[in-house]
């Protein structure tokens, strides 16, 4: 197994089989310190940089939050306009990051840009941490939600995926990446539109994933052990902040996972996932089911961010 110091976490492309326990037991050492609200000195006199080009609630603030657990300092910015890379100027990614180096000791990036997190690994001395790039990829979330699974189920061979949403969102790409480590089936369910390219299905098949795509819910929330739901009502990711200017269309019942559904259809030990933020794909009422494990999922993101800063910065191996 390759050592993670000093390595970039761009996707999960690059994560054999035995580097995703390491990060697990790495967090299961870690998870008390974040679970009775503690804070330790592993990382003290390392600093975190944030470079976040577009908005973030989740993922820069459990970064930051896992840095301050482990004694370390945290500076950076959370909406590029306020920086020259989001004036007049337009400064490049290489030009950032060749100033961020000097900062702090290692940089977590969100980027509208495909690939900008990977761009900014070719001119940094210091890890790159990808945060979420456009379309592309985001590997700290599905360490996350692959995590969340471990600790609920005790394995993750064997059971079966429902992946329910956009398939163009990279959390969903970073799924499908990791599953390929595991003998996991996975159904995704997307409207027209937001299917899996065929390029990334063929890719896919080269990764030797085993997977298959129906049109509505109903036809395989029965045999799922596992649901993670993504919106189907999406900004454009492709742009560094995408508001609302009106109303926007309600989430089909065919992607939507209400209460009913799951008492009618699901199985009674099966877990839902959402990485947040929601529209209306899950009700309110499902927050306080059996089946619902966000907040879970919310509270071991910190726990997986705490374990990656651990591990890129040499505090353990």
């Amino acid at each position: 197994m390759r050592s993670f110091l000093g390595r970039d976490i761009l996707s999960l492309k690059d994560f054999e089989r035995s580097e995703f326990f390491r990060v697990f037991e790495i967090a299961e050492d870690l998870e008390p310190i974040a679970r009775n609200r503690q804070n330790t000195d592993l990382l003290q006199g390392k600093t975190l940089v944030t470079a976040f080009y577009q908005p973030s609630t989740r993922t820069r603030l459990a970064h930051e939050a896992a840095m301050i657990r482990l004694g370390g300092q945290v500076t950076g910015f959370s909406d590029a306009k306020m920086t020259r890379a989001g004036d007049f100027y337009q400064e490049s990614i290489k030009d950032t990051v060749k100033m961020l180096e000097f900062y702090g000791d290692v940089i977590v990036m969100r980027h509208f840009q495909q690939g900008a997190p990977a761009e900014a690994a070719k001119w940094a001395s210091i890890p790159i941490i990808n945060g979420g790039d456009g379309w592309g990829e985001h590997p700290t979330q599905i360490l996350t939600d692959l995590y969340t699974v471990y600790q609920e189920k005790g394995r993750i061979d064997g059971l079966k995926w429902l992946a329910v949403g956009d398939m163009r969102m990279r959390t969903m790409h970073s799924l499908a990446y990791g599953l390929t480590q595991f003998d996991c089936p996975i159904t995704f369910v997307s409207p027209e539109g937001q299917r899996l390219s065929d390029e990334m299905k063929a890719d896919l098949r080269n990764y030797s994933l085993d997977f298959n795509e129906v049109e509505h819910v109903e036809q395989a929330i029965a045999d799922a052990d596992v649901i993670l739901v993504e919106p189907v009502v999406q900004p454009d990711y492709t742009k560094s902040r995408d508001e609302r200017t009106g109303e926007v269309d309600l989430t089909p019942s065919n992607y939507k996972i209400t209460r009913e559904l799951l008492e009618n259809k699901a199985k009674s030990d099966a877990i839902l996932l959402h990485s947040l933020p929601r529209m209306d794909e899950i009700p309110p009422d499902v927050d306080i089911t059996r089946w619902s494990r966000y907040w879970q999922e919310a509270f071991n993101g910190v726990v997986m961010r705490m374990a990656l800063l651990a591990l890129v910065l040499g505090a353990t191996e």
